[in-house]
């Protein structure tokens, strides 16, 4: 009878550790994976100032749209948290787009060597943002279900495990990268 309980223990112990593991696994996923967005976002807003004296240079009697996109990209910059960094992302965004409508008024500009690189690292870095996203939110997903569902959630409260917020942009024209393509 001893040897019983005691292995019936010691199978406990055992999936404890492997929940427990497996837990800390994807947390250390997540982390690595905002990690990633964090990096990302930071090459977009180093990218901004460069594409902003480009366009001042062109148009610089539209001040206020100027001024907005910089804004945005300082809120972006300050913003703490998938939730609060989603939101003021979707904010630069929207000021990205108003900077690019812009642009259509002035063809120098849109034929401009600097500007049209400037247009292609912007989509690029739009695009690794996409997938970063992407992956940073399925591995959010399975810890969360993970700390959700019975019994793993009964490891995941007692060691402290949480639900982790996704990356979301917070409407569909936020969800699509600024249009950067000037084709005739």
């Amino acid at each position: 009878m001893g040897w019983i309980v005691l292995g019936v223990a010691a199978l406990l112990a055992v999936w404890v550790v492997g929940v427990y593991n497996g837990l800390v696994r994807l947390r250390n996923r997540s982390e690595n994976a905002w990690s990633d967005i964090d990096v990302q976002l930071k090459r977009r807003w180093e990218l901004i100032p460069n594409l902003v004296e480009t366009v001042k240079g062109y148009a610089s009697h539209e001040r206020q749209t100027l001024e907005d996109v910089i804004a945005a990209r300082g809120a972006a910059m300050s913003a703490d948290g998938p939730e609060a960094k989603a939101g003021a992302e979707g904010a630069l965004t929207q000021a990205l787009r108003q900077l690019f409508a812009l642009a259509e008024a002035y063809p120098d500009l849109k034929a401009n060597q600097n500007f049209l690189e400037l247009q292609t690292q912007l989509t690029q870095i739009e695009d690794v943002i996409q997938d970063a996203r992407r992956y940073y939110n399925a591995v959010v997903r399975d810890l969360n279900t993970r700390t959700e569902v019975f019994p793993s959630n009964l490891v995941a409260s007692t060691f402290g495990f949480t639900r982790k917020d996704y990356f979301e942009l917070d409407s569909e024209a936020e969800r699509t990268a600024p249009q950067v393509s000037f084709g005739s």
